[in-house]
């Protein structure tokens, strides 16, 4: 009975390491003097939980439909480049991806076109995926969703721009009718007539971005919300170039209110107006439930309508003018800059609070704040003094 007992305790104690500690089978390696040459025969291959690893280097045509769950997808020694060169995985995409906890990192996507005119360098359809240091340029669309409800997507440190289809209505980053979108620490620029973001989530969080359209860009709004829903923004650097197709930087609720819940949080940001004529920093049509503006920094001679709600008065206004005398490339204020310090603190929702705790830094990517935040606008670090 004894020798039963301990054999009985040996086989729990193993079973409980084997839990602890489970054994992964090794990674899918691609790459031309790989066994597996192809990207498309890796995904062919995957099963649910592999790690996918493609050497950098150029990928012409090597288009793939990703289906399995818990996938994590990398290149490796440096970027993989993935050209579409006139193929498309199911007449959508470059990547089409339909899992469950799936990762991909450090991929440049580019040249996706198809018949339909909505080529996308990554076609996200259900599930919940991670796209985590990619770019997204010369596509017609960058990065777009379907309209599944239950759709997870997280979007950090990658960059979107030149992307454009032949009909102009084309968006660098498309989210449909999916549960929640959370975009840091990304780069947004050179659109052409369509967005440079427009999310039909329900919720949607965009947080330490930098949407500037730049010289030459021809973007409509910066930032869309087209059907409401709840929307935080804060910590972005928002601003509109001289040759833009629409006048409005950031949109709420133009096609209706399609969610039970449509609220808009907008703190801590810097929205730079064109000077000439001047536009909208924010129009946020009737009907919305709750507007919260707080602590951003409009540059410019712009005009803001809230949907008929009151606006705080902890924002700051400046011409542009001044704000060339307080910023620099990375849109920070210098050291004697006035404004400095006008900091009202700002409230929370749900589990989000409105006070920024990082800071966008150039040309992707988030850094965490020395101290709390002090200054209006998105930029809470100084520009440097000039040698």
């Amino acid at each position: 009975m004894k020798r039963r007992s301990l054999t009985l305790g040996l086989a729990a104690l193993w079973a409980t390491r084997a839990a602890a500690n489970p054994v992964h089978p090794p990674p899918i390696q691609v790459g031309p003097s790989r066994a597996i040459k192809t990207i498309a025969e890796a995904a062919r291959r995957a099963r649910d939980g592999d790690r996918i690893e493609i050497d950098a280097g150029d990928y012409y045509g090597d288009v793939a439909v990703w289906l399995q769950n818990d996938l994590t997808i990398v290149s490796a020694g440096g970027r993989a480049r993935l050209r579409a060169d006139g193929a498309s995985a199911e007449g959508k995409a470059i990547w089409v991806v339909r899992g469950q906890r799936v990762l991909i990192e450090g991929f440049d996507f580019t040249g996706a076109a198809v018949p339909s005119r909505n080529g996308a360098g990554l076609r996200f359809d259900v599930g919940s995926l991670t796209v985590r240091d990619c770019s997204f340029m010369h596509n017609e669309m960058g990065l777009m969703t379907g309209n599944e409800a239950r759709t997870v997507l997280e979007v950090e440190s990658c960059e979107f721009a030149y992307n454009l289809r032949p009909d102009g209505h084309n968006h660098n980053l498309y989210a449909g009718r999916i549960a929640r979108l959370s975009v840091t620490g990304s780069y947004f620029h050179h659109a052409q007539t369509g967005h440079l973001f427009k999310s039909r989530a329900a919720v949607s969080d965009v947080l330490y971005n930098r949407l500037v359209d730049g010289a030459g860009g021809r973007a409509s709004y910066e930032l869309e919300f087209p059907e409401g829903g709840i929307a935080t923004v804060i910590g972005n650097v928002i601003a509109q170039n001289a040759q833009t197709e629409n006048l409005v930087l950031v949109s709420f609720g133009a096609e209706g209110y399609r969610w039970p819940a449509n609220e808009l949080y907008l703190a801590s940001n810097t929205l730079i107006d064109r000077p000439n004529p001047p536009g909208t920093f924010l129009h946020v049509w009737p009907g919305v439930g709750k507007v919260q503006v707080v602590n951003n920094l409009f540059v410019g001679n712009g005009d803001v309508r809230a949907g008929g709600m009151l606006l705080e008065p902890q924002n700051v206004v400046l011409t542009h003018a001044a704000f060339a005398r307080y910023s620099d490339a990375q849109f920070r204020l210098k050291a004697d800059a006035p404004i400095r310090g006008r900091w009202s603190t700002p409230g929370s929702t749900g589990a989000r609070a409105w006070a920024p705790d990082r800071e966008y830094v150039h040309p992707r990517g988030t850094v965490a704040l020395a101290g709390s935040a002090h200054n209006p606008g998105a930029m809470q670090s100084v520009a440097p003094e000039p040698r």
